[in-house]
């Protein structure tokens, strides 16, 4: 291989082409080495997030990311880096286009002929905080791990929330991207 020395060896050599065979560059790796979280290291904390007029797909992608740690410069994708969210005002989520008529939650009941169907209208009537809940689950890891990041989320229809003595932080899920 034929090359020009770059210009540590430049006094030696003066500049002239030379050929270097098998020449390694060595670098301290010391300090390049990848920094991996885990339970005793990661740092959680409580946040409040305010769901009113919010619409619910782009609000669960933002609480989804908040929950799995992924804002955090430390994300590790087998710990859970996440950090414990408060959902209140669950209630007064929105869906755009014709979709709380149209959009169908379907489970079963185990036995035969028991599959039932319910719209989002009538989801948001009887229990409306399972609505804001199922979309942040589909978008978690379908493993332990995901079981436990859903644990972290606290989901409340009115503004009122029993998690005061955990001092959440009231964030903007707009500074979020």
């Amino acid at each position: 291989m034929i090359r020009k020395l770059n210009s540590t060896f430049a006094p030696l050599f003066q500049g002239k082409l030379c050929v270097v065979l098998n020449y390694k560059f060595t670098m301290d790796t010391t300090s390049y080495k990848t920094i991996s979280a885990n339970a005793a290291t990661v740092q959680k904390e409580w946040l409040l997030v305010d769901a009113e007029n919010l619409v619910l797909g782009r609000f669960a992608t933002k609480v989804a990311v908040l929950l799995r740690g992924k804002h955090k410069p430390y994300y590790t994708p087998h710990v859970d880096c996440g950090d414990n969210v408060i959902i209140i005002n669950a209630d007064k989520i929105r869906l755009t286009g014709q979709k709380w008529d149209d959009k169908l939650y379907i489970r079963h009941t185990g036995f035969p002929g028991g599959q039932r169907s319910f719209t989002a209208k009538q989801m948001l009537k009887t229990k409306p905080t399972s609505v804001v809940e199922h979309a942040i689950k589909g978008m978690l890891p379908k493993t332990r791990l995901g079981n436990d990041l859903f644990r972290n989320l606290k989901v409340y229809a009115g503004a009122e929330h029993p998690q005061e003595a955990q001092n959440p932080r009231l964030i903007d899920l707009n500074s979020i991207k």
